[in-house]
């Protein structure tokens, strides 16, 4: 396998050129409901996008970071809220549901060193955010970010493009 120099230009051309989506059809009613289930209105949105944010980086998808960084704009997230996102633990910008929130994303994406990956303890301090409804929905949002992440990291949709048509 020929390794890329880290100096080189990356393509502005995804990798896929057919959007999956119209290729698997079926898969339109999974993602559909997977966004009702994020939208249900048991998290506040910004909550939400910041935990999508997150996944992306942690994904080291810049689709998904570009992507979400751009719906938290629009939605008229704060820059410094924003771009410390990927320092969130010593940032001042967050509040601490949203701090748990962000924990959580953060333990079922990355390996744990000491075992489970969601110990009791931040399962607690989620819950103490959360009522059960708005834990469900959490759970949900990470799923549904987790269910794009392999088609942002195999077929590499471009940054920057339309949500609707990243494939040309």
């Amino acid at each position: 396998m020929e390794t890329r120099s880290i100096t080189a230009q990356i393509p502005m051309t995804p990798r896929m050129t057919e959007d999956p989506a119209q290729l698997v059809p079926e898969l339109a009613e999974v993602s559909a409901a997977l966004f009702r289930a994020a939208g249900n209105g048991s998290v506040p949105r910004s909550t939400i996008g910041l935990v999508q944010l997150r996944a992306g980086q942690i994904a080291g998808s810049t689709y998904l970071t570009v992507l979400h960084t751009g719906f938290l704009r629009r939605a008229g997230e704060p820059e410094e809220r924003i771009t410390s996102v990927a320092s969130w633990t010593d940032s001042p910008y967050f509040t601490a549901a949203e701090r748990a929130a962000l924990a959580l994303v953060e333990a079922v994406l990355q390996p744990s060193a000491t075992g489970e990956r969601v110990p009791d303890e931040l399962y607690a301090e989620v819950a103490g955010h959360y009522p059960a409804k708005a834990l469900a929905t959490l759970m949900f949002v990470i799923g549904q970010v987790n269910f794009f992440i392999p088609t942002a990291l195999i077929a590499k949709p471009v940054p920057g493009r339309s949500f609707t048509d990243p494939w040309k």
